[in-house]
C-alpha cells in the first residue's frame, strides 16, 4: 500500500480567500471566539435581569449491586428517597478531580442524580446541596471499602457533601 506523501514546508494548502476554504486552525479560532462571545453575552444578560448564575452538577451513582471489599456499594434514587427527610451524604468519592468538584459545590446549588453503570443509565432526579464540603469519615474506617490508609485525620484527603432530593 503506498504511503501518503508529506507536503513540503510552506505548502499547507490554500489561504483564506484563494478558494473560500479555511484551515482547521482558522475554523477552531473562529468557533472559540463565538463560544467566548456568546457566553459573555449570556453572562451580561443574566446580570441585567438581576439573576445570579449558578452551577448545576451531575452526581453519578450506581443503582445496581456491586461488591467492593465484600460490601455492596449500590446507591439509587430509591435509596435516597428512603432516607430520613430524603437527605443523604455523598461519600466514597476517591477521584481527585471529582473531590475538587465536591469542594467547589455551594449551598443551594442543584445537582442531577445520574444512574451510572446500569442497564438504563441517565438522569433520574434532581437534588440540592444542603451542606458545604466536609471530611469524608469513610476514609478513616478500616472496615469501610472506601478506607484510605494514607489519609490523616488532621489533613484529610477526601471530602463529602450532603444532598436532598426535591
Amino acid at each position: 500500500m503506498p504511503r501518503p506523501r508529506k507536503r513540503p514546508a510552506g505548502a499547507a494548502g490554500p489561504e483564506k480567500g484563494q478558494s473560500g476554504k479555511r484551515t482547521k486552525s482558522e475554523n477552531l479560532g473562529e468557533a472559540s471566539a463565538k463560544v467566548e462571545n456568546s457566553s459573555l453575552q449570556k453572562t451580561s444578560a443574566f446580570k441585567k435581569c438581576g439573576r445570579n448564575l449558578s452551577n448545576y452538577w451531575l452526581m453519578k451513582s450506581e443503582p445496581e449491586s456491586r461488591l467492593e471489599k465484600g460490601v455492596d456499594v449500590k446507591f439509587s434514587i430509591e435509596d435516597l428517597k428512603a432516607q430520613p427527610k430524603q437527605t443523604a451524604c455523598w461519600d466514597g468519592v476517591r477521584n481527585y478531580q471529582a473531590r475538587n468538584f465536591l469542594r467547589a459545590m455551594k449551598l443551594e446549588e442543584e445537582a442531577f442524580f445520574y444512574h451510572s453503570n446500569c442497564k438504563e443509565p441517565g438522569i433520574v432526579g434532581l437534588m440540592k446541596i444542603v451542606k458545604e464540603a466536609y471530611p469524608d469519615h469513610t476514609q478513616f474506617e478500616k472496615n469501610n471499602p472506601h478506607y484510605d490508609p494514607s489519609s490523616q485525620e488532621d489533613n484529610p484527603k477526601w471530602s463529602m457533601k450532603s444532598l436532598i432530593l426535591f
